[in-house]
């Protein structure tokens, strides 16, 4: 089975039952700070799972592009990615359990021809707060499957959401494929980390409410969020064991055979997955209409992150030139059919790849000198302490393998254990400093982000007027103390920019402007003047915010109702954010 061809045989079927297609949102969340990616297809919709009415109704198809970060250092085993396509149906306040599975069971028994007995399901056992998922296990039963191949466990396992503090969240049940083999244990099920069982389908109950103290309540609107993850379901139906084998990498595999004159064999194998993956993840980062650049924070920092450990894979190869280039094009020409923005954005994805292996190739020079100068001072057998190998990773963003194998040829020992608690602790303080970053974001629906959500789009339309029509949102964070608004702009903004773009928001503040919400199609979208990113695809209607006068923008939504409830608009900071891209932080109230 072709990659497309399970794309357009998921699309069809839920069309065939309701739904309306709708197009891959950005690989940045809009006005989500609960997350620095796009991890799941939910995030786009969160304004519809609380009750906003979506444009295509209340039956949808998705294929999704996604990033999640936690999995990087498993990336080159056999099935964790970074980047992956989830292909997504929803229901908003349709349909909810009984359907959900009954098509689930459906499209994997009799469209992708999955034997029964080969699927295994687990679900939510239930705790103090909410009770246990008979209804789930009794609806997979009825439909076919045996008692043996339900498994009940905890949130760990199934629960999902909310995406930020609070929000829509619920139970879920997830589908795993049993690879055929032998159990590990007594114990064993798909909650085993052994590769017998493989996750390829969740289905979200969104039946509850988190709210701020904790506590759940029932859902005016119960939702129905899945997610089949494409590589996954692509290698089993064509019978391989990982997902380096399918159509999705193999160009990119054999494009990496050819720039180094090496074959993909059992002493480079996780080496050429980590390139072929990583590569391909920053690809799409870099070619998405919102792209930023490497940098030391945030997105900046996990794409910096993918690029310097493919980097360092090449240089293990024993390749000492740039072929990032070389391979960023091969997975160009493999998704460029699908994914338009990365043709678009081809020139751009070239030009921060060679910055960024021109920059770390100085800082790994660095970074051996300083190494060097370490153990210089050593003698063999004795060890280097892993405050130093943090050192030099902290400071240099030199790998602690690099160190390691240094250190070896030396004869010399590293302390490990060091190093990580070192790493773990510095982990813990970017954790923290997280949570209060991202601390109430526009993800719990609150009347200050919705607020901030609307003077996001007062500015935009300020910046457009005084700075011109070639500037266009790149991204946006909201929290319940602040917005951060990012801008294509090639300068630093004058204190008399600054201010006119401050009265025109308040301006428009002062004059207590209804803000209106109409329902368009894409063309009449444009021919009215309104603003958006239109590279992906749309579904028949989408939503137009109006502040006349002010602002047209295609949104999701939520706003506040009147102009007059910003109160005051007030910039705090206008600073860079990448290149050719501006910053502005500002409060309301």
């Amino acid at each position: 089975m072709k990659a497309n061809e399970l794309r357009r045989m998921y699309v069809e079927f839920f069309e065939e039952r309701g739904h309306k297609e709708i197009g891959s949102a950005s690989l940045f969340p809009d006005n989500d700070p609960s997350v620095l990616f796009t991890t799941a297809g939910m995030h786009p919709l969160v304004p519809y799972l609380l009750g906003e009415k979506h444009p295509q109704g209340n039956r949808l198809v998705d294929i999704q592009k996604c990033v999640r970060t936690g999995d990087i250092d498993d990336v080159g085993d056999d099935t964790h990615v970074t980047f992956f396509e989830m292909l997504g149906n929803w229901s908003l306040g349709d349909y909810f359990k009984e359907e959900s599975i009954v098509m689930s069971y459906e499209f994997l028994t009799e469209y992708l021809r999955i034997p029964v007995e080969k699927l295994a399901v687990t679900v939510f056992e239930g705790d103090e707060a909410v009770p246990r998922d008979t209804e789930a296990a009794e609806l997979w039963m009825k439909n076919g499957l045996k008692e043996e191949q339900i498994f009940f466990y905890g949130r760990e396992e199934n629960w999902w959401g909310p995406a930020g503090r609070t929000g829509p969240c619920g139970p879920d049940t997830e589908i795993f494929y049993d690879m055929g083999k032998a159990k590990c244990g007594d114990n064993c099920g798909p909650a085993c980390k052994c590769g017998k069982y493989v996750e390829i389908w969740n289905n979200v109950f969104m039946e509850y409410n988190k709210n701020e103290a904790g506590g759940y309540s029932e859902l005016s609107q119960k939702n129905v969020d899945t997610g089949m993850g494409l590589e996954r379901v692509l290698t089993i139906m064509n019978g391989f064991q990982n997902v380096y084998e399918t159509e999705l990498f193999r160009p990119i595999m054999k494009k990496i055979e050819c720039l180094t004159d090496l074959d993909c064999d059992e002493g480079n194998t996780r080496m050429f997955r980590i390139i072929s993956e990583h590569m391909r993840a920053a690809a799409f980062i870099l070619g998405d209409p919102k792209a930023i650049a490497p940098s030391n924070s945030e997105q900046g920092y996990i794409l910096r992150r993918l690029i310097r450990r493919a980097i360092r894979m090449i240089k293990k190869l024993g390749i000492n030139e740039n072929i990032l280039c070389n391979i960023a094009e091969a997975v160009i020409e493999e998704y460029g059919g699908i994914y338009a923005e990365l043709v678009r954005n081809k020139a751009y994805i070239l030009e921060q790849l060679e910055k960024e292996y021109n920059l770390f190739s100085k800082t790994l020079d660095s970074g051996l000198k300083m190494a060097e100068r370490y153990f210089s001072n050593l003698d063999e057998g004795s060890n280097l302490s892993g405050e130093l190998a943090f050192k030099l990773y902290d400071t240099f963003g030199f790998p602690v393998e690099f160190t390691v194998e240094l250190a070896s040829e030396r004869k010399i020992n590293v302390d490990i254990s060091e190093f990580e608690q070192k790493y773990r602790e510095h982990q813990e303080k970017s954790r923290i400093g997280a949570g209060e970053k991202f601390k109430g974001g526009l993800a719990d629906n609150s009347e200050q982000t919705t607020k901030l959500h609307t003077a996001t789009h007062l500015l935009n339309g300020a910046l457009r007027a005084v700075l011109g029509g070639s500037v266009y949102q790149r991204g946006s964070n909201i929290n319940a103390e602040r917005l951060r608004f990012d801008f294509s702009f090639h300068r630093k903004m004058t204190k008399e920019e600054l201010e006119e773009v401050e009265r025109i928001v308040n301006e428009a503040i002062l004059k207590e402007i209804d803000v209106e919400c109409k329902e368009r199609t894409v063309e009449e979208a444009k021919a009215e003047g309104a603003i958006g990113i239109f590279d992906s695809k749309y579904g028949e209607a989408v939503k137009v915010y109006t502040i006349p006068g002010y602002s047209k923008e295609i949104c999701g939504g939520p706003h506040a109702m009147n102009t007059g409830e910003l109160k005051r608009f007030k910039i705090q900071k206008e600073e860079s954010s990448s290149s050719g891209v501006r910053r502005i932080k500002a409060t309301i109230g």
